[in-house]
């Protein structure tokens, strides 16, 4: 089955809305588009449209949070990292509040919206402030079990999810942790770590890679921050070699965090695979990520170079 994890997300925060009255929803002209139009059509007198201004829609967020709510506010990675930053920082950061950004649209898969609304750098950006968790789920089912997670956990939180529909590799009996990585495929020649739509491309690359002689294990990195030193440690450990994939740029982003980890805890070769310090360009989605090499072709070809 192929699904958004927007979707996903726009289900949850419904579920939540009906088992908690402290959940409300903000966003910022784009409701349709991040799914929150969903838990606005549900709970109207607990959804709040802010207009384009995310910079105002974190700064009510904050506003709300110090009265006891759970804020979501979602909108295009893109805007909501980016126009709103000063205030994610300032407001909710700095003051340590329980607000949770969501930034939908991220990534070269958003396609035809262009480069000026394929955030890359959005990772790069939450990952940079303290107390800020960073989630990217892997597929619909985890993107909804991420979103009733992040409602208990208290603090800064920022959920990625994405406008283009992906393979589910869950069932419904996954039980999502936060902060802790999963091991989807075993391995003994090289790792893959991976986050958000890349995750199903690592595991198609691990199931050609084992068809021509490369064990191949698949590490779910959905949280990125704080990011699971322990597993990454102990993947290096048992294959001493490392490649990440990502839907965004791997200066600062999931790449950066694992190689920053391994850097100083067991240093081993890492091949970061993501967009290389560029911008996103137009196109359909998938075109996009095959463009970027985004997929399990440049996987295979990157681990044939470190295993051969």
């Amino acid at each position: 089955m192929n699904s958004a994890t927007r979707e996903a997300y726009g289900a949850a925060l419904v579920e939540l809305g009906k088992t908690n009255s402290d959940i409300v929803a903000l966003d910022a002209d784009l409701a349709g588009s991040t799914k929150s139009a969903m838990f606005g059509k549900e709970h109207p007198e607990r959804f709040f449209d802010m207009g384009i201004a995310e910079a105002d829609m974190i700064g009510t967020a904050a506003g709300l949070a110090t009265c006891g709510k759970i804020p979501f506010a979602s909108s295009f990675s893109v805007f909501v990292t980016g126009r709103a930053f000063e205030q994610i920082r300032n407001s909710v950061c700095n003051a340590g509040l329980n607000v949770k950004v969501v930034g939908s649209h991220a990534g070269p898969s958003c396609g035809e919206d262009g480069s000026s609304h394929q955030a890359v750098e959005d990772i790069a950006i939450m990952r940079s402030l303290p107390h800020m968790m960073v989630v990217v789920p892997a597929d619909d089912v985890e993107a909804y079990a991420a979103t009733l997670a992040l409602a208990e956990h208290v603090g800064p939180a920022y959920l990625r999810v994405a406008r283009l529909a992906s393979p589910t590799i869950h069932d419904d009996d996954y039980v999502f942790e936060l902060e802790k990585g999963e091991v989807l495929r075993d391995g003994t020649d090289v790792t893959i770590v991976a986050c958000g739509m890349m995750v199903p491309r690592a595991l198609d690359a691990a199931d050609q890679l084992a068809e021509q002689g490369i064990s191949a294990q698949v590490v779910n990195m959905h949280t990125i921050k704080p990011i699971d030193a322990d597993l990454l440690v102990a993947c290096a450990k048992k294959t001493g070699k490392i490649i990440t994939i990502e839907e965004g740029s791997i200066v600062g982003g999931l790449g950066t965090a694992v190689a920053e980890t391994l850097s100083e805890r067991f240093p081993v070769p890492v091949r970061r695979i993501g967009l290389n310090d560029v911008f996103g360009t137009s196109g359909s989605g998938n075109e996009l990520l095959d463009y970027f090499g985004l997929n399990a072709a440049h996987i295979i070809e990157v681990a044939h170079e470190l295993c051969d």
